[in-house]
């Protein structure tokens, strides 16, 4: 069988392309240590609002912690709770949620905070407010018919 010198050309260089890609997803997994969130933490759906700290939602200083504060959110039935918040210019905040009902979404406009909330899984993510501002927390996960209802408010003040 006859290959055009042209085919070749793109077949080489596409094999290239794969192997320069593949090498450099292997280096970033396995190497450098990156990997896809673990969702090791589990909780039961039905008892959240028993449990800490999802007991009491809201901003809560912590210390002897790599963090300033922990931001715990419960999503549930079209609302998140607490439905704003007031954090200080330049924290450390680690965002815990999770939800009692459905699948939800946990997106804040303006950060690169993008969680998925699955009942019976505890999402986590640190970060740090360097921008005042108002940040607002949306579900971009479809959820229901009350789903557009669904929305909480960050203020990082000075």
């Amino acid at each position: 069988m006859h290959i055009h010198k042209f085919e070749k050309i793109w077949l080489t260089f596409g094999i290239g392309c794969l192997i320069v890609f593949l090498s450099i997803v292997g280096v970033s997994a396995f190497y450098l240590g990156n990997q896809p969130p673990s969702c090791l933490t589990t909780i039961d759906p039905e008892t959240v609002g028993e449990k800490a700290p999802f007991d009491k939602p809201g901003l809560n200083k912590v210390e002897g912690k790599e963090w300033d504060y922990e931001l715990v959110y419960v999503a549930s039935a079209f609302s998140y709770n607490p439905t704003q918040v007031e954090v200080p210019l330049g924290a450390k905040v680690k965002v815990i949620a999770t939800t009692k009902d459905v699948v939800h979404g946990f997106e804040m406009a303006g950060t690169n905070i993008n969680m998925m909330l699955e009942p019976g899984y505890v999402s986590e993510v640190v970060t740090t407010f360097d921008k005042a501002g108002e940040y607002l927390i949306v579900c971009n996960e479809y959820c229901g018919t009350g789903h557009h209802l669904m929305h909480s408010m960050v203020k990082v003040v000075e």
